[in-house]
């Protein structure tokens, strides 16, 4: 529904560069070698983009654009590195491939339009690691060969650097930033069944109440079962008993934290860190200073703990916490380093695409995002994420709508899947055209309100959709349901007082018109809060002076 949003080109150099792959010529009716009539026929490019052994390459960004016209799209190679590209129009495309920095060699193909073209899309070798040092895995191999290209040099007061497109599509990019940061890791596992159980340690504990190993024992069962209040007395008393053990410590830490005392937590840590900064104390006390608000102590320690051990948590809570900080560009850069070395991760898949849709990187940012729900189609994060995104894009995006119908038919009772595949149904310009797509867009979001009269989105929807075709009546009850289900949603007002105009109800518009203002205010206030609370990093690239810190 949102059409015409233009995002600011950032004039900012990636970190990933996209290698020119190949130029297909696909040929017109006539001859290859005639310049004639475009055909009306279709194509279909499929291809495979390897390694330079021959491998195929999963994960690889393969984009294709008209070299004569506006035409673009993107898609992500499968686990066996292959692509394809159906229903293209006759003409002249260019295809590009990249994968972590590596380089593509050029193809080049010409055959038929009512026929396929394949193409073989073959990857440079990777950098090699540093003189001296070797990289037995990806993880190692990032450790050596990758390191940050940036460092964070201060911090200073919000600027919108890193902004683009309108206030809605910032916003959005903001609320993805700090949900990106809360993302849950993966699923645990199975219980350990060689583990002692709850009952065995419980009593152990009965029959030496004053034991560090009964006490630490089963406060560590408590804390890994994530009881963190009924685990906290049990470590704090094992403590006690032997301060100088640093497992006991530790654990004490996390569920100190997990108990909102975080100052005690990072006070008890700091000796720890002192005698030997492991990554996982690291991390924990990023953990503590970001919320104790000292974002720059928390961003050096989350890159210690990288640097020390390339896991994906500790990737991840680098490159959500850089994220969160609008360090857009250098967010992208260790997530793209991440998702090489944990394709499997759906949260870096997903974080990912927060930093990409930060920098104006859409149809990336979706096709990441798509990745990610196939990964595990039974998480609903990706697809929040690729709802919010596909609403406020400038255009639609590629694979989105696709994934949003199987969110809302695997969720059938989910009010908040229905009404995101409705907002995809409705996204192209000539949806409003479409009686079809209008008829299935408008029962999604029966349904939605259906399931949930709260849905005030979908109210607002189903009242766009009643104004459009002159039904006033029936958009001012759709907009008062809305605010009845959420009273400061602002739009609800400002359409409800467009329809009360439409009907000659001047005193009702007026009243509604002075609402939607003050709600706008409120909100904009409550933003200019938020965004002066986090304060904005600082970032010199590699070689570059350093700004001076604020004093």
């Amino acid at each position: 529904m949102s059409a015409g949003l233009r995002a600011r080109s950032l004039p900012r150099r990636l970190t990933e560069v996209f290698a020119l792959a190949a130029l297909i010529a696909l040929a017109f009716a006539s001859s290859a070698q005639t310049a004639a009539s475009p055909s009306s026929g279709s194509d279909t490019v499929t291809g495979m983009v390897v390694g330079d052994q021959g491998e195929g390459t999963p994960g690889a960004l393969v984009e294709l654009d008209g070299t004569e016209t506006r035409f673009h799209t993107h898609t992500l190679t499968d686990a066996a590195g292959r692509f394809a590209f159906a229903n293209l129009p006759a003409g002249r495309y260019r295809v590009r491939a990249e994968k972590s920095g590596r380089n593509t060699s050029i193809v080049v193909s010409s055959t038929p339009a009512t026929q396929q073209s394949s193409l073989r899309l073959v990857l440079g070798p990777p950098m090699p690691p540093p003189p001296g040092k070797t990289a037995s895995s990806p993880a190692a191999a990032m450790q050596f060969a990758d390191q940050p290209s940036f460092t964070i040099a201060g911090v200073t007061d919000w600027t919108a650097v890193g902004g683009h497109g309108s206030d809605t599509i910032l916003r959005t990019s903001e609320d993805l930033a700090r949900q990106t940061a809360t993302l849950d890791s993966a699923r645990p596992g199975a219980p350990d069944l060689a583990a002692p159980s709850e009952a065995s340690l419980r009593s152990s504990l009965a029959a030496a109440p004053d034991s560090f190993d009964a006490n630490y024992r089963l406060g560590a069962f408590c804390l890994r079962a994530q009881h963190d209040q009924e685990a906290l007395p049990l470590l704090q008393k094992a403590h006690r008993i032997d301060p100088a053990n640093h497992a006991a410590a530790a654990d004490l830490a996390l569920a100190l934290q997990g108990t909102g005392n975080d100052r005690q937590a990072l006070d008890l840590i700091r000796p720890l860190l002192a005698a030997k900064p492991k990554p996982d104390l690291l991390r924990l006390a990023g953990e503590l200073e970001e919320k104790l608000n000292d974002p720059l102590a928390a961003v050096r320690d989350f890159q210690q703990a990288a640097a020390a051990d390339p896991s994906e948590q500790n990737l991840f809570a680098l490159g959500s916490d850089l994220l969160l900080h609008r360090a857009v560009w250098e967010a992208q850069e260790i997530f793209r380093k991440g998702v090489s070395a944990y394709p499997k991760s759906v949260r870096m898949q997903t974080g990912l695409a927060a930093a990409l849709f930060a920098g104006a990187l859409y149809q990336e940012a979706a096709l990441h995002l798509c990745q990610a729900s196939d990964l595990d189609p039974a998480r609903t994060g990706p697809y929040l994420f690729m709802g919010r995104i596909e609403i406020v894009a400038p255009h639609p995006l590629q694979c989105i709508q696709s994934h949003l119908a199987r969110f809302a038919s695997d969720r059938p009772e989910d009010a908040q899947a229905q009404y995101l595949y409705a907002m995809s149904v409705l996204k192209p310009q000539s949806a409003m055209s479409d009686a079809p797509a209008l008829r299935r867009a408008e029962d999604l979001l029966h349904r939605a309100t259906s399931l949930d009269a709260g849905c005030a989105e979908a109210w607002l929807e189903l009242g766009i959709l009643a104004a459009a075709r002159a039904d006033y009546a029936g958009a001012v009850a759709a907009y008062t349901r809305a605010i009845s289900a959420d009273p400061q949603l602002s739009d609800a007002h400002y359409r409800l007082a467009l329809a009360y105009d439409r009907m000659g109800e001047t005193a009702r518009a007026r009243e509604q018109f002075r609402l939607h203002d003050q709600i706008e205010k409120n909100q904009a206030s409550a933003i200019d809060r938020q965004r002066r609370e986090i304060k904005q990093f600082l970032v010199v690239q590699s070689g570059a002076p350093g700004p001076p810190l604020p004093q």
